[in-house]
């Protein structure tokens, strides 16, 4: 079993910056954001490989959000610009652990699942 620990959220207005950390307890391959707005199903965000040369985003975060990992940490980041008022939602970190990285923006592609971490844009 991998837990993973998601910190960071919290409440930013419309323009701003914010920076989310997941932290793993165990070794992973691929890791990925996902995230919901109430009343809304959950939504790939953006995920990366183990060597870090592979990322992959939504288009709706493409040239705002940023993914990373320090492989030393077994952490991953998201580093969110220009937050919009719609990026509001529950952040989850997801990581893959077994099989072959083949759909990084499908929840089956993932092993584990953290608790998820709220972030509120303001406009």
């Amino acid at each position: 079993q991998v837990q993973l620990v998601e910190s960071g959220g919290g409440l930013v207005q419309a323009g701003g910056s914010l920076r989310l950390s997941c932290v793993a307890s165990g070794l992973t391959f691929g890791m990925a954001w996902f995230r919901q707005a109430p009343g809304k199903e959950r939504e790939f965000v953006t995920a990366i490989v183990w060597s870090g040369r592979r990322t992959d985003y939504a288009d709706s975060v493409k040239g705002r959000f940023t993914i990373s990992r320090d492989n030393a940490k077994n952490t991953v980041y998201l580093q969110m610009n220009s937050l919009k008022f719609e990026d509001t939602a529950v952040y989850y970190c997801a990581a893959q652990v077994r099989g072959r990285w083949t759909d990084p923006e499908r929840e089956s592609q993932y092993d584990y699942w953290g608790q998820g971490t709220q972030v509120t844009v303001s406009s």
